[in-house]
């Protein structure tokens, strides 16, 4: 008798040629659901509905087709136990070699904007995962394919050894599984919404990483979600594969230039803190500003762009050794400029400011999970808590650093004149070291300048340091027991103050 294969998908691609082989080389016989059924039909492919299989007709508008004896009993039917073939022949079951399944696109119709939850419940499969679950549980009998990609590497097995091997269908089975935690993970996290009681993660392994941080740790790279949104939907233009440390510095740069949105912006990052970031009218003179900020740390940087990259930039570019280039777009000139530096890996990312909504840190035991800091700073809500009164180009200045400062690791002071970053202290056990840092980069550049500071003063002195080394202006988040002592110092050395009421911190 020819061997049976059942084929239930809601991705077609790849599926009739799938199914054209599966008759003509190997002999198959095909039944197949509804949707699946006619395009196989349509192609001239023989094949039966699974409702005339079963002898039972679709219900419920689809909802019920494949929920079958003579279904699950030919995918779970186990070839060596007597009782199981004998229930086959008792009940005419056929025994299915193959089932070639994928699910309702849940994630994509969540990702659509205006989506109703009667929309995204109807995309809730129920017999797919079944019969996923199914076929991967008896893998030992039969073949479970989830992905197009897998149609290529199963036909191959046919053509080689007649039969799929026992590792091969193994190991489909283990993507089976995985497949279905993901898609029940999908559903999980959207009908949680807010509640936190319980929280999943998965994901699907773009690819196996020469290295995390270090030669000695092993790493991978995975997407959860939508797989036509994140850094998996950029298009790398040329350059080495990506590491493991250019992805988080890229997540880090592409965070920061997300704050710019109404000027072209541009940012360089080391070690996921920014050295140099700076707005202006075009996105040439925005990068130009950016590496002069700190040349010396630009060297080795990731670069990000919220503009296109055009031929102009491209050439400063190619004047210093970068390791990763990010932007929405390159014109055509701008690539051929590019491809004079072919190490440098040059990649397009049209939307820049998705991002995640939860941050993921683990910890022994378990991990930690927060919402993302996505807040839009609004300067219309800070306070001015100085007798000096900002005009409108004091707050569009301490808005930039403000912006920048955010992104900077605790504890942070950044320096800025003119949109432009002019010194960064980062990541120090106390604020007053992260400001010397700071002031010493910016040297004689801070008189006049503009002081962003991530946390709030405990004592003054950071606001007398700034004061000596020509600040003119702060922006902080207040909170302190003893504000008032800042605030103090402020108005006494003639310095402008706001206070934001929202914290940045970033570990």
């Amino acid at each position: 008798m020819a061997r049976l294969a059942l084929l239930s998908v809601s991705n077609k691609t790849g599926v009739i040629d799938l199914a054209r082989s599966l008759v003509e080389e190997f002999g198959f016989d095909i039944i197949s659901s509804g949707g699946t059924a006619k395009t196989l039909k349509d192609a001239g492919i023989p094949v039966t509905k699974v409702s005339d299989y079963t002898g039972s007709p679709e219900i419920l508008g689809g909802r019920v087709k494949t929920l079958h004896p003579r279904i699950h009993g030919g995918i779970l039917a186990r070839r060596d136990v007597e009782q199981d073939v004998a229930d086959l022949a008792d009940n005419q079951i056929r025994a299915i070699d193959l089932v070639v399944v994928n699910l309702y696109p849940f994630e994509e119709t969540i990702a659509k904007p205006g989506v109703t939850l009667a929309d995204a419940v109807e995309q809730i499969d129920i017999g797919g995962p079944a019969m996923l679950r199914a076929s991967s549980k008896n893998y030992a009998h039969l073949t479970v394919l989830c992905n197009p990609d897998q149609y290529g590497e199963y036909l191959q097995e046919l053509r080689q050894n007649g039969s799929a091997s026992l590792e091969f269908r193994q190991k489909c089975a283990l993507k089976g599984f995985l497949h279905t935690a993901s898609y029940d993970n999908a559903i999980a996290a959207y009908l949680a919404g807010t509640q936190t009681e319980e929280f999943t993660i998965s994901g699907t392994q773009i690819q196996s990483l020469r290295y995390g941080e270090n030669p000695h740790q092993p790493a991978a790279w995975y997407q959860t979600g939508n797989k036509s949104t994140g850094w998996a939907a950029a298009i790398k233009l040329q350059g080495k594969e990506l590491s493991y440390n250019n992805l988080v510095d890229l997540e880090a740069a592409r965070r920061i230039i997300a704050e710019f949105t109404d000027s072209p912006a541009a940012t360089i990052i080391k070690h996921t803190n920014p050295c140099g970031t700076a707005e202006a009218p075009n996105i040439f003179n925005a990068y130009q500003k950016a590496f002069n900020a700190d040349s010396t740390s630009a060297f080795g940087g990731i670069v990000a762009l919220n503009r296109p990259i055009d031929a102009d930039t491209a050439n400063e570019l190619t004047k210093t050794f970068l390791e990763c280039v990010v932007a929405p777009g390159c014109d055509e000139e701008a690539q051929e400029i590019l491809t004079k530096k072919g190490n440098v890996r040059v990649l397009i990312l049209p939307d820049l400011l998705t991002g995640p909504k939860e941050t993921v840190k683990a910890i022994a035991g378990g991990f930690l999970v927060q919402s993302a800091d996505d807040i839009i700073a609004d300067p219309s809500q800070w306070q001015v808590v100085s007798e000096r009164q900002p005009n409108s180009s004091d707050l569009a200045e301490l808005l930039f650093a403000w912006k920048v400062c955010k992104h900077v690791k605790s504890n942070a002071i950044v320096i800025t004149s003119d949109r432009t970053t002019l010194g960064v202290g980062a990541g120090q056990m106390n604020r007053v070291g992260s400001t010397k840092i700071a002031l010493e980069q910016a040297g004689e550049k801070a008189q006049g300048a503009f002081l962003a500071s991530d946390g709030f003063f405990p004592f003054d002195d950071t606001v007398r340091a700034a004061a000596a080394a020509g600040i003119t202006a702060i922006v902080q988040p207040g909170g302190s027991l003893r504000d008032k002592d800042s605030i103090k110092a402020a108005n006494e050395l003639g310095l402008l103050m706001v206070v934001t009421g929202i914290r940045h911190f970033l570990h």
